[in-house]
This record gives C-alpha cells, structure tokens and sequence, in this order.
C-alpha cells in the first residue's frame, strides 16, 4: 500500500473521499495493520487506534480508523478537500505517511494531536508500510 520515500515519509495512492464526520478517516483493518508495522515499536503492548499522518498536497493531518470506509479509501472532511485540487471524488491520488520520527514531531507542533507515550516512538528503523 505504501512504499518507501524519503526518510520521513512513505508513498501511497489511496481514493480521497467526502465525508461528513469531523476527521480523516480510512479503513480501521487498513489503519491498524499500518499503525502496527510503522508506528509501533515492537516493545510491549502498544495501541493500534493512534492517528496515522499524513499528507495530501500542502495539508498534514490526522487519520483514524473506521469500520465504515472502503479498503484503499481516505475519506475527508469538507473541510480538508476545499484546500485540494480535487474536484471530482472519489479520485485515486497520491497521499504520504509520515514515519514514526516526522509524525512525531508533526504532532508535537500541532499541540492538539497528543498521542499518548508509545504511540509515535522516538526511533524509526524504516520498517514495511503495508507493502
């Protein structure tokens, strides 16, 4: 699903969705098993339900999981795709992930999405994204 970039983000194509819920959302199965192979670090118990980063053209945000989205989906609020060059969803596009260490630090800057301990790692040994 993702593949390798640069040395702080993975590269993937995902369909970007509306949707009407207040956060970006993609496939809880999807969102776990991604969480799990570049976020966690393999030490003990970890959660698998912290936010995901990612990047769509300029725009950072949070991504959660969700029961309800498609597989390969990222489904957005109206307020995320008004900033794109999207006109037409769903629209198969190029979305990055941010590793362990840039998320960390993204989430640090934007305050307001605290992760708890674990869940975004100080190390990132470039491990698989899903591929």
């Amino acid at each position: 699903m993702f593949e390798v970039f640069s040395r702080s983000y993975y590269l993937g194509r995902l369909y970007v969705t509306p949707t009407d819920r207040d956060r970006a959302l993609m496939q809880r199965e999807q969102h776990e098993r991604i969480n799990e192979e570049v976020y966690t670090s393999g030490e003990g118990l970890e959660p698998l339900d912290s936010p995901l980063v990612m990047k769509l053209e300029s725009q950072h945000f949070p991504v959660h999981g969700d029961e309800g989205v498609p597989a390969n989906t990222l489904a957005l609020p109206e307020s995320l795709l008004e900033g794109t060059e999207i006109r037409n969803p769903p629209t198969l596009r190029e979305v990055f992930l941010a590793r362990r260490e840039r998320a960390r630090q993204l989430l640090e800057y934007a305050g307001g999405w605290e992760p708890g301990p674990s869940a975004v790692p100080d190390t990132d040994d470039y491990p698989s994204a899903g591929t």
